[in-house]
This record gives C-alpha cells, structure tokens and sequence, in this order.
C-alpha cells in the first residue's frame, strides 16, 4: 500500500481538491488553500462539485438500470467517497464490477483500504493515458471482459490532461477496445470567459507544479465525441442531464461549468475494436 507519508503534501492535487469542495475528509492544508483561492476566482465552484457528484449518481444508475451495463471503468476516479461507481452499480446488480483508475498515491491509499473489502472491484495506479498498462493489468483483465459491453467513465477528468498529451487520443484509445452497445461518460469543466478560462487554468498549474491541464470551451468537449453516438438529452450543462429534482437544477455554478454527457459505441467500432484486443 502506498505510504502517504512520503507523498509531498504541501503540493495540492486536483483530486484531494474536489473532495474538499464535496465536504470530504482526505485532504490536507495544501488542498484548502488552493480551493480558497479557487473560490476567489469562481465561487460558486462547490455548487458546481455537488451538480458534478449529482451527475455521476445519475448516469451511472441509467446505465446500469436503462441499459443494462455490468462492468464500468472509472478514469480519474478521485478519492472514495459516498456513492461511488460500484456501490450505486451494484445497488442495481449486485455482480457489477469496476475498475478505478487513478494516479494520485493519497486516493490509491484511501481507495484500496475501502475496495479490498469488495471483490468485484480494483484500483489500478497508473495514468491514464498509458492504455497498453491499464488494459493489459491483472485487476483488470480479471474483473473486465472487453467481449461484452464496458461503461467508461471520464468524469470531470480531462481538464487535468494538458493540450500536449492529447485527451482526445486518449479517449479514442479507450473507445477502441470497446464493444459496440458500450457506454462512455465525458464531461470537463468549461467558461464562456475567456479571462476565467486562463486565470484559473494558471492559478491550477502553479497550485499542483504541473499537473493540470486546462478550462476548455464547449466545442473543444464535443470534439471528444468524435465518432460516438451522443444518448438523449445530448450535450449539456450536467446540471440538466437528466435531472432528478428541481432543488438540483436550481443549485447552479455561475462562472463555469461541467459540460458533457452520455455517448454509445456504434456498430461501426466493431472492426476497430477486434483489432486493438488482438494489437
């Protein structure tokens, strides 16, 4: 298990930062002064946080539910909290399984002292952008079978990806060794403002020395759709994909958003995908 103690905390880190903002428990002085800081430049970023939880409630019961999804794959997964992936999965099929992917040695920490207690899920460290590693794990080739439907979660995640290792290649790479009727999940923060898009994009870089990526425009986000069937209600404000409650709805963030939605593999990945299992 990883030793925190060696773990640089006076470096905040995007994960430790959003459970922050949810009211959580894993996170260290570092994560709250950069959070303050945040808070200085958008305020209503923990409204925004709870809508992105609220999110991920929901889509992940529509798939397990609606469309019948088993196994799930949780890119960026952040730190353990309540309702993750495999309990609202497995409230609905008790045989679901998942797979957390993440690189931040405090959530590995945290995460495996929750998830060793549950057999039918794992995490795996590693970036997310190292595809070959993540797929060809022992945690998950043993909880994952890429012959059946798979539901890929990128939750509030690519923001962290900077422009230059491309997060749209990641994500191709993934959705490449999908089955067609496999679901995947994507949604980032975005600003209409230019000027907030570059203040807190920076304010991020200097706050985790580098590990961050950037405030992008809703565009740039539907472009990570490329070549995938955007499910209803499409690509939106998070807050209004299929909300289960007015009270939600009203909780809006202000000067950003998350942005994105639900998307379907299409048959049209079938040959794709045989290829990369067998690469």
């Amino acid at each position: 298990m990883t030793d925190i103690r060696r773990v640089d905390l006076s470096i905040p880190s995007a994960a430790r930062m959003y459970d922050w903002l949810l009211d959580g428990h894993h996170n260290y002085e570092a994560d709250q002064r950069a959070c303050e800081l945040l808070l200085e430049s958008a305020p209503s970023t923990k409204a925004l946080a709870r809508n992105n939880r609220w999110f991920l409630e929901r889509v992940v019961r529509v798939m397990a539910e609606e469309r019948g999804i088993r196994q799930f794959i949780d890119f960026g997964s952040g730190l353990p909290t309540q309702n993750n992936v495999h309990q609202i999965a497995q409230a609905v099929a008790p045989a679901s399984r998942v797979v957390y992917i993440d690189n931040d040695p405090v959530v590995l920490a945290h995460g495996r002292s929750i998830l060793d207690e549950n057999d039918r899920t794992a995490i795996i460290s590693a970036d997310m952008g190292n595809t070959p590693y993540i797929f060809g794990h022992l945690d998950f080739t043993s909880l994952i079978d890429l012959r059946q439907p798979v539901g890929v979660l990128f939750n509030s995640v690519l923001h962290c990806i900077a422009d230059e290792d491309r997060p749209k290649e990641i994500v191709g790479r993934v959705v490449e060794r999908l089955e067609p009727g496999s679901l995947v999940v994507i949604c980032q923060l975005v600003s209409d403002d230019p000027q907030l898009r570059h203040d807190v994009t920076e304010l991020m870089r200097v706050q985790t020395h580098g590990t961050w990526g950037r405030v992008r425009e809703r565009w740039e986000v539907d472009d990570f759709f490329d070549g995938l069937e955007v499910q209803r209600p499409g690509l939106v404000d998070v807050t209004d994909w299929r909300p289960s409650s007015e009270l939600q709805q009203r909780q809006r963030s202000i000067e950003w958003t998350e942005y994105g939605g639900l998307a379907e593999v299409p048959p049209r990945q079938r040959h794709r995908s045989a290829t990369a299992r067998n690469a």
